[in-house]
């Protein structure tokens, strides 16, 4: 299969066994397309941009804002200025947290999260809210492990100044109705002044097509590396005219214009924002993800990610000792199956997968808020990417078959003697 072969890590062996590589979630793996882009870029145009008016600078400085360029097209940004660089989602949320929300963000104001929010898009709301004395409001589940639209639409008020939410769960794997969401924010404030709308698309983008422009948010944030790209660079992107507004994160190299003794000017959008020696050869690794996705069409890939996660669902639904969790429905979930086998432990069954060649993740997966409310102390989970084969989840169900003969609790011995 041609995608297959574009990943030359998944021809590896651990413990003898093909590696079956199920945690895309957390960190997706490289096309050659990727990894050839950041090698060209360290053996042919390596040199620090925007800086020198050499010709190896200038080359470089072309190859690194072609990449915003192309992040701009794959995002549908009106313009590739509101694409500003960063280490990853987390810096994406921490940055909008200090230069919005410092600003903007007063006692007895409400920034409404909810309960399935990942750690990197809970914990600099919580600090904001509590330093600025303002309440951190979190929306609930329904029965189905869907955003509660009705509770959000009780607790969206005149004191939200801010919403947070993700695009999809990296635990439950729901889609949150994102398009949905801006269109009653948009109602509700029609006479006064709208929250800001901050999205989290670390786990929407590598699986499906999108329009910030459509989705009707202020800011949208995600991670390279989830995106097929390298690790320590993403994006965030914002509305220009916001962006404007905000005050650096960082000060340092390269985000001014003019420094004197007692005042210093600013640069422009998106340029403020990144201040020092920017991961130059991440971000044209990234603009090489970003075309190589978009050669396939992200409308396929998706299809593609959702015949998969159907045939693991079918699966594993087979197995009376396993607990499935998140939406039954396809449409509202992305590639991923976050499960627990009855009386094992989730560390263990990640553990002995391993000596079966499969990765997988256990754990609260930084969603620590979500376990609780849900009432588990852990899961397991499984992440589909565009390379993952119904073969591969053949070989999950076949591991965990052996597993749960071999680990399964005493009381589940007892049942089959007496039988």
């Amino acid at each position: 299969m041609p995608i297959y072969n574009d990943f030359s890590i998944l021809k590896r062996k651990f413990h003898g066994k093909r590696l079956v590589y199920l945690d895309s979630a957390a960190t997706a793996q490289k096309p050659k397309a990727v990894l050839n882009a950041v090698r060209d870029f360290a053996e042919n145009h390596n040199a620090n941009v925007h800086r020198g008016i050499y010709a190896l600078s200038e080359e470089a400085t072309e190859l690194f804002e072609n990449s915003r360029k192309e992040i701009a097209r794959f995002i549908d940004a009106r313009d590739e200025h509101e694409i500003v660089f960063v280490r990853g989602a987390t810096e994406g949320i921490n940055l909008v947290a200090y230069s919005w929300g410092k600003e903007n963000i007063k006692r007895g104001d409400e920034i409404l999260i909810s309960i399935m929010e990942h750690h990197s898009n809970f914990l600099p709301w919580q600090r904001l809210a509590k330093e600025k004395g303002a309440k951190l409001v979190v929306v609930g589940l329904t029965k189905d492990g869907l955003f509660d639209i009705r509770d959000f639409s009780k607790k969206l008020s005149w004191r939200t100044k801010l919403v947070a939410l993700t695009q999809a769960s990296n635990v439950l794997g729901t889609i949150n109705p994102i398009e949905k969401i801006s269109k009653l924010i948009a109602k509700r404030y029609k006479l006064r002044t709208r929250p800001v709308f901050f999205v989290d698309g670390a786990q929407s983008i590598p699986h499906m097509r999108i329009d910030v422009k459509k989705l009707g948010c202020d800011f949208f944030v995600f991670s390279g590396h989830k995106l097929y790209g390298p690790t320590g660079i993403g994006v965030l992107w914002g509305r220009k005219e916001l962006l404007e507004t905000m005050a650096p994160y960082q000060v340092g190299g390269h985000m001014i214009k003019e420094v004197y003794l007692d005042r210093t000017v600013w640069n422009d959008v998106p340029w403020k924002f990144e201040a020092g020696t920017p991961h130059a050869a991440g971000v044209v690794g990234l603009g090489a993800a970003a075309k190589y996705l978009a050669h396939f069409s992200m409308d396929k890939l998706r299809k593609h990610e959702k015949n998969i996660t159907s045939y693991a669902l079918k699966k594993l639904s087979k197995l009376s000792y396993v607990t499935i969790y998140g939406p039954k429905n396809l449409n509202l979930r992305t590639g991923l199956v976050s499960f627990n086998l009855q009386g094992i432990h989730a560390h263990d069954v990640a553990s002995a997968l391993d000596e079966y060649g499969i990765a997988v993740r256990a754990g609260h997966h930084c969603a620590m808020p979500l376990h609780t409310y849900l009432h588990l102390d852990s899961t397991v989970r499984a992440s589909f990417g565009i390379y993952t084969t119904k073969k591969d989840i053949d070989t999950l169900v076949e591991a965990l078959k052996k597993i749960y003969d071999m680990l399964k609790p005493e009381h589940d011995l007892l049942g089959e003697e007496q039988k």
